[in-house]
């Protein structure tokens, strides 16, 4: 044995160097840790293949334990770590992004504090909740021409009326949806009202939408609660920009006309035919009065209603509630020019309510008119029909089924008056006087599922 060579293990040897077999030495003197262990063998020997496979593996290569695969390792470790690193960048990224999205989306809505503490000062007057599970949302399009609405009319100075409003009834299983427009001009009881100046209106018989420019939204909500005996849950109000952008949002809404427009107050000029709206052209629709179909707020809200069907078949269609990036447009669209009360004003509570009705078959998303007729002493102005529309309103009170058919399919056959069909001996549903089941009425209307051209 030499007697200069160490105890302890030398340094690795330099990846150029050539390997010295047993009994070498390199020329400094020192003996290379790297090379193969001197072979022994007999009792308690060690065999050198044995040795090899520890130290090398089958083929030779350098083990895991060996300096030799210490580079590799290295690099792979260094990779692992980078890759780590990225990943944990993006997610904070996305997880940043997602939250700057929501508290956009969340900052845009209004909060009508106003109308919940009007409402809150009237609770003694105002119905119960029948049915627990159910939600009742009054839709208010605003017709204010103020700010951005200061394009389709006169700005008398911010005021404003409810050019179009919807009481939106949810059943309590989220299997059906009725929506329930009630005309503007439909003579109603608007009780007595605070306005924005803390002034007391009186209490007095006049046309609907009176209550939303004398008393706002709270008043509006009174009044319908009043006619109806139902209790309002929650409101929204949205204006013109919104209904425009919302339109866009979803790459315009398809329409079917039986003759061309050419009508200039609404900014509207379309041929006739199937044909797809963008948000300038479907406000101008939903609003024209004069130049479609026989110029009444009637025949316009029948239009209405069919438009937010095929507004809501494009949505559920073309997969826009589940896709996030097909979502977010609409939502930005709807919160920028969305008035809520304190239930529904956050970002979270809208999405429970979208995600609740996701899954209503477009066929059970029904549209349709209370019961009405010309008002007797000035036919400008409508008057419910009874009791076809306590009974609608009752159904609606108690989360009932509440059948809408076209008007052609409709015994009543005339959508612009009564409405609605029920059994000819006048019986309310329920029993007839010989015990017998008396069928359910049916109510003229439409659903999102139909076709806008009647195909």
């Amino acid at each position: 044995m030499d007697a200069d060579v160490s105890d302890s293990p030398g340094p690795p040897a330099e990846p150029d160097r050539p390997d010295h077999s047993a009994g070498d030495e390199p020329e400094d003197g020192a003996r290379d840790a790297s090379g193969p262990a001197p072979e022994s063998s007999g009792e308690g020997g060690t065999d050198g293949t044995a040795a090899r496979k520890e130290a090398g593996g089958e083929d030779g290569e350098a083990g895991d334990g060996t300096w030799a695969a210490r580079p590799e390792r290295d690099h792979k470790s260094h990779w692992l770590r980078w890759t780590a690193l990225a990943v944990s960048f993006l997610v904070l990224v996305a997880a940043g992004v997602g939250w700057w999205l929501y508290n956009k989306l969340d900052g845009n809505i209004t909060t009508d504090t106003s109308a919940a503490a009007e409402l809150k000062a009237y609770e003694k007057d105002r119905p119960l909740p029948v049915a627990h599970d159910a939600q009742n949302i009054l839709l208010i399009g605003s017709d204010t021409r103020s700010g951005d609405n200061s394009a389709y009319g006169r700005d008398d100075g911010g005021s404003q009326r409810s050019d179009t409003t919807i009481l939106l009834h949810l059943a309590a299983d989220r299997r059906s949806a009725t929506a329930v427009s009630i005309p503007r001009d439909l003579m109603s009881e608007i009780p007595s009202c605070h306005t924005e100046d803390g002034k007391t209106t009186k209490a007095q018989f006049a046309q609907f939408n009176w209550a939303f420019e004398l008393g706002g939204t709270a008043c509006t909500i009174r009044t319908v609660e009043k006619m109806t005996g139902i209790r309002v849950d929650h409101h929204m109000v949205i204006d013109f920009a919104g209904f425009k952008d919302m339109v866009d949002a979803v790459d315009g809404v398809e329409v079917c006309l039986k003759k061309p427009v050419d009508d200039p107050d609404a900014h509207l000029k379309l041929p006739a035919g199937r044909q797809q709206l963008d948000g300038e052209q479907a406000l101008g629709y939903v609003r024209a009065r004069k130049s479609i179909g026989n110029g009444s707020d009637t025949e316009r809200m029948d239009r209405q209603q069919k438009f937010l069907g095929a507004l809501v078949n494009k949505m559920q269609s073309n997969g826009v509630l589940l896709n996030p990036t097909r979502l977010y447009p609409v939502l930005d669209a709807a919160t920028k020019s969305l008035t809520t009360d304190p239930g529904l004003d956050s970002l979270r509570d809208l999405y429970d309510l979208v995600r609740g009705m996701r899954n209503v078959p477009t066929e059970k998303v029904q549209f349709l008119t209370v019961p009405r007729q010309a008002y007797r002493a000035d036919p400008n102005r409508d008057e419910l029909v009874q009791p076809d529309a306590d009974r609608l309103f009752t159904q609606l009170r108690k989360d009932e089924p509440v059948a809408v058919v076209p008007p052609e399919k409709n015994d009543s056959g005339d959508s612009q008056a009564d409405h609605s069909s029920a059994d000819p001996s006048g019986e309310k549903p329920g029993t007839t006087a010989d015990g017998s089941p008396t069928p359910a009425p049916t109510y003229s209307g439409s659903n999102a599922a139909d076709d806008p051209c009647g195909s």
